[in-house]
C-alpha cells in the first residue's frame, strides 16, 4: 500500500480534502475547503475537486479518493438528496477523470468514515464484523467484514416498529423533538437492539457529531455487543476516502 493518498470529501455545503499519512491515517500538511457551488451540478463540483488537487499539489503518482453523500454503486450514483438531481446516473469515476484527467476511487461517505475507524480509529485491530454508524440528520452505516467494506447499507432506512429508523432515532430527530437524553437513548436502544439481531456484530461504532457526547447515551444502552465512540470524527470521510483509493490501487 502506498505511504500517502488524498482523500476528497463532497458534502452539501463544503468540498474539502488533504493529504493523508496511511501509516497514521493524520493529514499531511493543511486541510482544504471550498465552498459547494450552487447549484451543486456534477461539472461544477468536479471543477472544485480539480481546484483543491491543485491547491493541494497533488502528484499523479498520489491515489486519490472521493467520498460522497449518496450510494456509489460500481462507480454511478442510483440517486441523490443531499446535492443537485442531476447526479442521478452519473458516473462519478468518469466524470472526474474528465475533469481531474486522472482515475479516483468513488465511494460512500459513511462506507468511508467506517473504513477509516477500521483502519486507524476505534475498530482498528477488532476481527470479525464491524457496524459503524453516524448520527446525525439520519443515520449512516458502514458494515466492514476482516477489513472487507460491505458497501452502501442503509440500515439507518431499517423499518422498525413501522417507522423508518432515522426518523425515530437520529440525531436530528433528538434535537427536533426536543428529547431528553435518556428518552433519546431508548430509541436507540431500540434501534441497536434489532440491528444486533439481525447481524451479531462484533462492534458497534458510534460517530457523528453527537459523539462527541457519547457519555450522556452510550452508557444508558444495554447490548451484548460493545459499542464505543468513533475516534476520527470530522477527518473520517477524508481519511477513509484516501485509504479506499490507496487499497484500489493495489488491486
Amino acid at each position: 500500500m502506498t505511504s500517502v493518498a488524498c482523500g476528497i470529501d463532497i458534502g452539501g455545503s463544503g468540498v474539502k480534502g488533504a493529504r493523508v499519512d496511511l501509516d497514521t491515517g493524520e493529514f499531511i500538511g493543511d486541510r482544504i475547503r471550498i465552498e459547494t457551488p450552487q447549484p451543486a451540478t456534477p461539472d461544477a463540483v468536479a471543477e472544485v475537486c480539480k481546484r483543491l488537487l491543485e491547491g493541494l499539489g497533488i502528484s499523479d503518482n498520489v491515489p486519490v479518493g472521493v467520498a460522497f453523500p449518496a450510494p456509489i454503486v460500481h462507480g454511478t450514483v442510483p440517486f441523490i438528496a443531499n446535492l443537485d438531481d442531476s447526479w442521478a446516473g452519473i458516473d462519478v469515476n468518469d466524470l472526474m477523470l474528465r475533469h481531474l484527467g486522472r482515475p479516483v476511487t468513488a465511494l460512500n461517505d459513511a462506507d468511508a468514515a467506517g473504513l477509516a475507524e477500521v483502519a486507524f480509529g476505534a475498530a482498528k485491530g477488532v476481527a470479525g464484523t464491524v457496524i459503524v454508524t453516524t448520527l446525525g440528520t439520519g443515520i449512516g452505516s458502514a458494515i466492514i467484514v476482516d477489513g472487507t467494506l460491505v458497501p452502501n447499507t442503509e440500515l439507518g432506512h431499517l423499518e422498525i416498529d413501522g417507522y423508518d429508523a432515522e426518523k425515530r432515532a437520529s440525531s436530528g430527530q433528538r434535537e427536533l423533538q426536543e428529547l431528553s437524553w435518556k428518552k433519546w437513548a431508548k430509541r436507540l436502544q431500540r434501534y441497536y437492539s434489532h440491528v444486533e439481531m439481525l447481524f451479531s456484530p462484533d462492534l458497534f461504532v458510534v460517530g457523528g457529531g453527537v459523539s462527541k457526547k457519547h457519555e450522556k447515551f452510550l452508557p444508558r444502552l444495554d447490548l451484548k455487543t460493545p459499542i464505543v465512540p468513533a475516534q476520527l470524527l470530522n477527518t473520517a470521510g477524508i481519511v477513509g476516502a484516501a485509504y479506499r483509493a490507496s487499497q484500489a490501487q493495489q488491486a
